[in-house]
């Protein structure tokens, strides 16, 4: 599925495949929460990396998040530098892969059957998390990864 998203102001836009497009992850881990906000935690999607186009590059900045032992973590999380909007995490780690916030995609998303609530160990305490039936909670990482989600349930090429 093709994705196009924008940040608030429109001075970036961008464009990406993706295989993995249901926004199923909740993810409420502080850096995600502290840099995503919205509901004290962000979707990500999974995009292929070598499909992302962008307009308005000039106007990204990165933020590399510190980890609480000091390091810096890999991920880059780009964001408009005028109007602070998240659009997307890339990882060296995985450098095929793209994460677009659901929340920067101005494409109609499919509904999820199902949603993760990940990270719930790190989550705020104002935070009312609210998993409907048959939603999972991990209070961190998931037993599988987008693209496993996704295939499970044969919605891979949507």
């Amino acid at each position: 599925m093709k994705l196009l998203g924008s940040c608030h102001c429109g001075a970036v836009r961008f464009s990406l495949t993706s295989h993995q497009p249901y926004p199923f992850m909740h993810c409420y881990c502080s850096i995600c929460r502290k840099t995503a906000g919205g509901g004290g935690y962000a979707i990500n999607l999974g995009g292929d990396y070598a499909s992302l186009q962008i307009s308005g590059e000039e106007h990204l900045s990165v933020y590399q998040a510190r980890l609480a032992d000091g390091q810096l973590n890999s991920a880059r999380r780009h964001f408009c530098r005028h109007c602070g909007s998240a659009l997307w995490l890339w990882d060296p780690t995985w450098p095929e892969l793209v994460h677009p916030h659901a929340s920067a995609i101005d494409s109609e998303l499919p509904v999820p059957p199902q949603h993760v609530h990940m990270m719930l160990g790190s989550k705020a305490g104002w935070v009312e998390v609210q998993p409907r039936s048959g939603d999972q909670t991990f209070d961190d990482y998931p037993d599988e990864s987008l693209a496993g989600w996704h295939e499970r349930r044969g919605l891979e090429n949507t």
